[in-house]
């Protein structure tokens, strides 16, 4: 079904799905949804929205589901599981190995597997869900297949499901030839059909060749990556064979205990090198999260990790006392044009160090339009803006 226009749509599309299945076998009573602690948040929430309860599933010290603990409370609740959410590979950035044995426990207990297909571009030409066991999987058009997106779209979340669930997609009152069973999730039959030309040029052009390729540069990407910062910040998750998948987590917890910098710190100084910084404390607080994509250059990528590996060389400086704990590069950033060329400085290090970390930047320099805010200052303080009633009094 295209009718899904978001990813966290393709969830509550594909759950109701299986709800009505069950509904329809006569099992209504398989109302609970097993979900990893390492999900997106949209799982549960889709999840509860379709009229499942939902239960977490909890992950090793590796990043994997626990198999010990998914069994345990499989089995527990065999009368009752309708489905099991998981994101392959992983939110941790792990292909887990034992994802098929996962599928057959699902099965094996009544329940039926959804796929989240937001990590699809790790996928795509080297493996299929239905083969490792997916009853259903969404695909995320503005994200595996070329849709440029951000700021909340646009985007698609179609679905795929396996031929048992087919009568219980999407219907749409436009679909006179369509599912009856499940009403629609979306005022538009196809949703956003506009954008899909786009999609579908990126795949005839692309070819089957072509679609593996990106999906193997995208998971080439995060291991070369990976593989230069592993010395300077711990990573968070890796595989058996000490790989990630298409994106990796590096740790800031361990160097906040003896510098005080934080994840947000590092964000912030990110902006002085020209780097919007990479997702900030997700999907485990305290972290950063990198996916490079197929997308971007071997230049785009050493300049991100000689970035990183130098803001690592700052957060050194203060561990050696050459930089102040609470007044320094990290803690300051970003630094604007103004505050850089005003006529007083009064840092304890150079307006240079500031500005041009990196001889680069001296050649193409993006200035942030801001420093340093309090980012939760307003949620915590909060003020009417309401005009008060009697101001609508007419003169």
């Amino acid at each position: 079904s295209l009718q899904p226009n978001a990813g966290s749509q393709g969830e509550f599309a594909g759950l109701l799905a299986i709800r009505e299945y069950f509904k329809a076998k006569g099992q209504s009573q398989r109302n609970l949804c097993l979900i990893p602690n390492s999900a997106h948040g949209t799982n549960p929430a889709s999840a509860v929205m379709a009229g499942f309860r939902v239960l977490t599933v909890n992950c090793d010290t590796e990043g994997n589901i626990d198999l010990a603990d998914l069994k345990s409370k499989a089995l527990q609740n065999a009368d009752t599981l309708g489905a099991f959410m998981v994101t392959y590979p992983s939110t941790f950035g792990v292909f887990e190995e034992t994802i098929k044995d996962v599928c057959k426990l699902i099965h094996e207990c009544g329940g039926q597997v959804y796929m989240d297909g937001a990590n699809m571009n790790a996928q795509v030409g080297l493996c299929r869900p239905g083969d490792i066991g997916a009853d259903v999987c969404h695909l995320n058009l503005h994200k595996t297949f070329c849709i440029p997106h951000g700021g909340g779209g646009p985007g698609m979340g179609p679905i795929c499901v396996a031929s048992h669930l087919a009568p219980f997609l999407p219907s749409h009152p436009f679909d006179a030839d369509g599912p009856k069973a499940t009403g629609p999730v979306c005022s538009a039959p196809s949703s956003s059909a506009s954008i899909l030309p786009i999609p579908w040029m990126y795949i005839r052009m692309m070819g089957g060749e072509g679609l593996t390729l990106a999906t193997k540069i995208a998971v080439l990407n995060a291991n070369y990556m990976a593989n230069r910062l592993k010395d300077h910040f711990p990573i968070r998750y890796v595989g058996s064979s000490g790989r990630v998948a298409h994106e990796f987590i590096i740790d800031i917890r361990p160097l906040r205990e003896s510098t005080k910098v934080t994840e947000e710190d590092v964000a912030k100084r990110l902006m002085d090198f020209n780097f919007h910084a990479p997702t900030m404390s997700w999907p485990v607080p305290g972290t950063l999260m990198i996916e490079p994509t197929e997308s971007e250059s071997l230049y785009e990528l050493d300049r991100l990790c000689d970035a990183l590996i130098a803001i690592r060389e700052e957060i050194r400086e203060v561990e050696q006392g050459k930089q102040d704990l609470n007044n320094n590069t990290l803690k300051n950033a970003p630094h604007t044009a103004d505050l850089v060329s005003s006529n007083s400085w009064d840092r304890p290090y150079s307006r240079e160090k500031a500005a041009y970390p990196l001889p680069y930047l001296r050649l193409n320099k993006f200035w942030p339009s801001v420093g340093r805010l309090d980012n939760v200052y307003g949620d915590r303080n909060v003020v009417c803006t309401c005009p008060p009633i009697e101001s609508y009094n007419s003169s």
